[in-house]
């Protein structure tokens, strides 16, 4: 099977190389596309996956309806130019290379620090002009400064330890990282609204979102220091750029040095590129050439190992997976995808919420993984969209369905159990299953009976009236309209009173042996469940 790869952005050649390289990769580099989304939408059609830089932009609607696409890469960390919400919806893989550019962008940061403490560009200029002015251009140094880090990300870290380097006493904020974590770095983690007053130099070095955007806005620039130095290589629009214009103006910060724009590139007019008191780069955060070799090889073999592979790493819309750990859950992810088939199959009423209790060995897997198999196996066949492990969970809420997580790694009757409740308008469904051996997926429990069946192929489910002669009359019954009989399986809870029957069949019964079923006063209800044979898994779990 030939994979195919778009490539949309100037990639390095060594990550092209090793593209081109890999057996059974297709590479097609187009980089006229990133200018006209009605061509590149096209183009995705025949493409099972895609590199990108900063130039690309795959917007909702280009990602939509493209049912080969599987996988996304940017050849750098932020996604912003990638709807990844509407990625997620179409099942596809957005992964970014975050340690390819990471000593470029610290190094970057530094060398701005650097530049408007001591009015390096001023100063350039003043001098290229014919003047000796030394005196209009004295800086501060950084030693015995506080540098405050907002964002304690890899590139935050980085700048860290580096100003660290300069004598630097180094404070920061991240809603992720715990202040132990943070201690063992040499840096004091404080809050937001406590970084702003205490230091002298800012950086910031988050993800751009709703929540992070303009993080320093009026309120935060009135509460600084006047001789408070800001610094920004990680996304535009962190920084609310009239704002810094105005307390630059009124001296109530010293000065600022910017590398990243919103949009990109930015109004030439653009105050904060005018300004005598901000130093100003075009996005050079990434740009030497280690790091857009490294990012380039990164995002290549990120490609090539999901794939070809099925590996997954640094994605952005889904849990990390390598084929090792792939290979260790791969049945549970099919038993998962079975049962979710099973419930949307047997199940009466619109579905309300799900829980699944992972009990014994299962509960120490990736069970994040295998619910979304199962959410999967429950609404592949009622959407006229792919589902997949990507996008299941999200699809599951956007229809109003919370599907909960228990864990209990004490093992109950099996050493390994799935257990899935499904709560429709009408009653809670419970369905559970487990493995016999390296192989075989097996139907515990029903409701409340308990059983032993195969969860393959074609099932007759029925609950019936435990009488002598039932499961003679259903096997008469199927022989008489020619469908045999492979396995069958009952379960009880007490002699004599109702009970529960699993069939497997050889092949669909008609209709007519499902009536004369129905005819029989012991047989109080059947259903016909259709699932994939024993070994058959769907095309994302065929990896």
């Amino acid at each position: 099977m030939t994979h195919r790869v778009l490539v949309t952005d100037k990639l390095a050649e060594e990550g092209l190389a090793i593209l081109k390289a890999e057996p059974g990769v297709e590479v097609v580099v187009d980089t006229k596309l990133a200018k006209d989304p009605a061509a590149l939408k096209r183009a995705l059609h025949e493409a099972d996956g895609i590199a990108i830089r900063s130039g690309t932009t795959l917007t909702a609607d280009v990602l939509d309806g493209q049912p080969r696409l599987k996988a996304i890469v940017r050849a750098g960390v932020g996604v912003d130019n990638i709807d990844v919400p509407a990625a997620t919806r179409q099942g596809i893989v957005v992964m970014n290379t975050p340690g390819g550019n990471t000593i470029s962008t610290a190094e970057h940061t530094m060398a701005l620090m650097l530049s408007l403490a001591r009015n390096v560009p001023r100063a350039n200029d003043s001098l290229k002009s014919g003047k000796w002015d030394r005196n209009t251009f004295t800086g501060t140094q950084l030693e015995g400064k506080t540098l405050g880090v907002v964002g304690l990300g890899r590139v935050g870290l980085a700048v860290a330890h580096r100003a660290q380097g300069f004598g630097m006493t180094v404070v920061g904020y991240d809603p992720l990282l715990s202040a132990e974590k943070a201690l063992e770095h040499g840096i004091e983690s404080l809050q937001l609204d406590e970084i702003w007053p205490r230091c002298d130099f800012i950086s910031v070095h988050t993800p751009l979102t709703p929540e992070t955007r303009n993080i320093i806005d009026a309120k935060a620039l009135a509460a600084m220091k006047p001789t408070a130095r800001i610094i920004n290589c990680a996304r535009g629009g962190l920084i609310d750029e009239s704002a810094l214009v105005a307390a630059l103006d009124a001296g109530k910060v010293a000065g600022a040095a910017i590398d990243v724009f919103d949009p990109e590139p930015p109004p030439s007019d653009l105050p904060v590129i005018k300004h005598p008191k901000i130093v100003v780069t075009p996005h050079l955060g990434a740009s030497t050439e280690e790091a857009q070799v490294s990012v380039a090889v990164e995002a290549a073999q990120l490609l090539c190992n999901f794939l070809k592979r099925g590996q997954v790493r640094f994605a952005v819309n889904m849990p990390a997976l390598d084929r090792a750990e792939l290979q260790e859950v791969k049945l549970y992810l099919d038993l998962a995808w079975r049962l979710g088939m099973l419930h949307a199959q047997m199940d009466r009423g619109a579905i309300k919420n799900a829980r699944l209790i992972y009990r014994g060995e299962v509960a120490a897997r990736n069970t994040r993984l295998i619910t979304a198999s199962f959410a999967a196996g429950l609404m592949e066949a009622a959407l006229d969209e792919p589902v997949n492990l990507v996008n299941a969970m999200s699809l599951a809420r956007a229809r109003g369905i919370e599907i909960e997580e228990r864990s209990a790694e004490a093992p109950g009757d099996f050493g390994t159990m799935v257990q899935s409740e499904v709560t429709t308008e009408r009653k809670t469904y419970v369905a559970a299953g487990t493995l016999f051996g390296k192989q075989f997926i097996r139907l515990v429990r029903l409701g409340s009976y308990l059983l032993d069946a195969h969860m393959d192929g074609t099932l007759l489910v029925f609950t019936h009236l435990d009488k002598p002669g039932l499961i003679g009359f259903i096997g008469r019954t199927m022989g008489d309209h020619g469908v045999n009989i492979a396995q069958m399986n009952v379960g009880r809870e007490a002699p004599g009173g109702e009970a529960i029957g699993v069939v497997n069949l050889d092949s669909v019964p008609p209709p007519e042996a499902l009536t004369a079923l129905g005819e029989n006063a012991n047989v109080l209800s059947s259903s016909v469940i259709k699932l994939p044979e024993r070994g058959v898994l769907p095309s994302w779990l065929q990896i």
